[in-house]
């Protein structure tokens, strides 16, 4: 599977790129480095000269400068604003009062740390500091807001935004021109405002996750909806094996949606060849701001694998035997109360887990991972059972297993603790709990950067009603029959072939399992805290 580099690591990336225009030239303005220098001076007298003799050319400059001064800018980005608040898009309101307020203060401030004289020779009078021009700043802050800002109204086509930003554009380059054409700013000071204004979108927006210039991907609120701004956009990928009346199900999902101002959702039916993989990329190429899944526990897997990195986020719909992942996120298995919870719900970011071993691709999983008894049981689950009475399907193959036999394994933990242990079964798991709330591993927790893993090795039939004890007790006593261990990273390497699972799917025979937590990497959908 292709693998995406953690998002803080491009967010801060992307500030530091932003930033690099500004702080290159600072430094080279603050130890006036030379070819600089003599550029910004030569350019200086030349604006002098031309202007001592031409004072109508002057005069129209000053009016210029009158009209476009930072002050004016500001004052747009605020009416900008308050059309924003007025039209319920809170987010892009805060964005752009806080970019304003960044640019008025950072101005301000650079001037007085570097205390930089005018140029010699102004054509008109002019107080204060140099570096950096507050009307290109001004004005570069103001164009690169609105050109994040119009790509997220609706009803603005492509050829409207445009004229739109044209002139915007202009405005920066007349408002920049007209501080050199007075004399009243080198060249440098013009570069800087311009640079200091791209670092200070840079940062906002990373700051606010928007993307100057492209198209924000955000969660939106139903209160955006009011025919300006675009409704947020949801994708439903569906198991239809899973979901039972398929219509009634479809009705009751669109009509949730609808009622929070939603668009219309793009369907999405796993395929007996597919279990979510392709829609999961349709539901990005969608640009969609909510993934609901709704399946089994493998085709849940498969989406959140798909979507990991994306910073979309899933909303799981229980559909399947075990929803394992919709249990441990406190998702209502009753439909109306678990799209109730979703869609009024908080976004919360956890942890995926990074699988390979031997005759296994590079794989995802979001639940649990086993090697031995666990991997058997779910391997031998008639399919037809777990169709009429659900996951006690599981209960009849552990009874036809119950004598599966021991494995000798080698358990590495963070390629530092190496134990050797002959067990019934291994798990791994990003959270703890089983169905009926068994506590496999009551410590895991699936935001906490950890892999949980415990070993289960009873010796004889009669001495698993004390590893059930054990387990519904929560003991957290190291004996034979049952261990637990935490770590980032777990290397299990067995004897011989054995079964293996992730997150309930047989994956197959094998001797190896390598599971690494990849932290943060899927945000979910959940319910509110109360």
């Amino acid at each position: 599977m292709q693998h995406h580099p953690p998002s803080h690591l491009g967010r801060a990336l992307t500030v530091v790129l932003g930033a690099l225009p500004f702080t290159v030239l600072t430094l080279l303005v603050a130890n006036r480095w030379a070819p600089l220098e003599r550029w910004d001076r030569s350019v200086a007298a030349r604006a002098a000269e031309y202007g001592a003799t031409r004072p109508n050319v002057v005069d129209f400059w000053h009016v210029v400068g009158d009209v476009f001064l930072p002050w004016a800018m500001r004052a747009v980005i605020v009416i900008v604003a308050v059309y924003l608040w007025h039209r319920r898009a809170r987010l892009l309101t805060i964005w752009l009062l806080v970019s304003a307020g960044a640019e008025l203060g950072l101005t301000y401030a650079v001037k007085h740390i570097f205390d930089r004289p005018r140029p010699d020779g102004m054509l008109v009078a002019n107080e204060g500091w140099s570096f950096v021009s507050g009307h290109a700043a001004a004005a570069f802050v103001m164009a690169g807001a609105l050109g994040v800002v119009l790509p997220s109204v609706r009803g603005w086509r492509r050829r409207f935004r445009l004229l739109v930003m044209l002139p915007t554009i202009a405005v920066v380059w007349i408002a920049s021109v007209d501080r050199v054409a007075l004399n009243v700013h080198y060249v440098s000071d013009v570069l800087g405002g311009w640079a200091l204004g791209l670092a200070i979108l840079t940062a906002t927006s990373i700051g606010f996750g928007l993307r100057p210039g492209l198209r924000r991907r955000r969660r939106r609120t139903p209160s955006d909806d009011d025919g300006r701004v675009e409704p947020p956009r949801a994708a439903v990928i569906v198991n239809p094996i899973k979901v039972g009346d398929g219509v009634a199900f479809r009705r009751k999902v669109t009509r949730a949606l609808a009622v929070r101002g939603f668009d219309d959702p793009l369907w999405l039916e796993t395929r007996e060849d597919d279990a979510g993989n392709a829609m999961a990329k349709r539901a990005i190429e969608n640009e969609s701001d909510l993934v609901l899944v709704a399946g089994g526990d493998g085709t849940v897997r498969v989406v959140c694998a798909a979507l990991a990195y994306t910073g979309i986020p899933v909303g799981v719909i229980p559909a399947g035997t075990g929803n394992l992942l919709a249990r441990n996120l406190h998702i209502p298995l009753d439909l109306d109360d678990a799209l109730e919870r979703i869609l009024e719900g908080r976004d919360r970011r956890i942890d995926l887990v990074k699988v390979h071993g031997d005759e296994l691709d590079t794989d995802r999983f979001a639940v649990m991972a086993g090697l031995g008894l666990d991997a058997a049981i779910i391997s031998d689950a008639p399919p037809h059972l777990k169709r009429q009475i659900g996951w006690t399907a599981y209960l009849v193959s552990a009874a036809k297993n119950i004598n599966h036999p021991s494995v000798k394994v080698r358990l590495a933990l963070d390629d530092e603790l190496v134990i050797e242990r002959r067990v019934r079964t291994v798990v791994v798991g990003n959270v703890g709990m089983l169905q009926a709330n068994i506590p496999l591993l009551p410590d895991a927790r699936p935001d906490d950067g950890l892999l949980d893993v415990v070993v289960i090795a009873p010796r004889r039939v009669t001495q698993w009603p004390i590893v059930v004890w054990r387990l519904m007790t929560r003991t957290n006593r190291h004996d034979m029959y049952l261990e637990r261990f935490t770590g980032r990273k777990v290397e299990i390497t067995a004897a011989v072939d054995v079964q293996r699972q992730l997150d309930g799917d047989p994956i197959g025979p094998g001797r190896s399992l390598t599971a690494e937590v990849e932290a943060g990497a899927l945000v979910t959908r959940v319910p509110k805290r109360r």
